[in-house]
């Protein structure tokens, strides 16, 4: 996620990107026997961005929900990766778990440099999320999900003006 390349923005559909990305890690993440429920809105607008940069922000926040609930019993880990309209001109895409409850306290600082919750953690991976987002012109956060784990969203502004 740190490496810089070139941008290779083009009108890409958000669904498709979500999809790739959890073949992906769809092994790590039944190894780790994660259920992962998809709700992929119909008929989205396409976005305007790197495919590759967006990628990497969802492949992120996924794998970071499947740490997060690796301290839970196994039937209890549970991913939901969804994606619908925002707003007029904008897509949302959110990644919620069933891992530990998200301490409001806390928010702020899962996305400064260098602040990790992981043991082994570099502190890296949402800030660097959220950087990727701010350039696409959306914004990343997380909020606590009811009733335990975390949600963490974001927004993309739409191809349509």
């Amino acid at each position: 996620m740190a490496k810089k390349s070139p941008e290779r923005r083009g009108r890409l559909n958000i669904n498709d990107i979500v999809s790739e990305t959890i073949a992906l890690v769809s092994t790590d993440l039944e190894r780790s026997a994660v259920s992962l429920r998809t709700n992929l809105s119909d008929g989205l607008p396409l976005i305007v961005g790197d495919q590759v940069q967006i990628q990497q922000v969802i492949l992120n926040l996924i794998m970071n929900a499947n740490d997060a609930m690796a301290a839970m019993p196994k039937g209890a880990r549970e991913l939901i990766v969804s994606t619908e309209k925002a707003a007029p001109n904008a897509i949302l895409v959110a990644v919620r778990d069933s891992g530990p409850i998200l301490e409001p306290a806390k928010i702020a600082d899962i996305f400064e440099a260098f602040y990790s919750t992981k043991p082994k953690g570099m502190g890296m991976g949402l800030t660097i999320s959220r950087s990727i987002i701010e350039a696409h012109k959306g914004q990343l956060w997380a909020t606590a999900n009811a009733p335990q784990g975390a949600i963490f969203q974001f927004t993309l502004p739409t191809a349509e003006k």
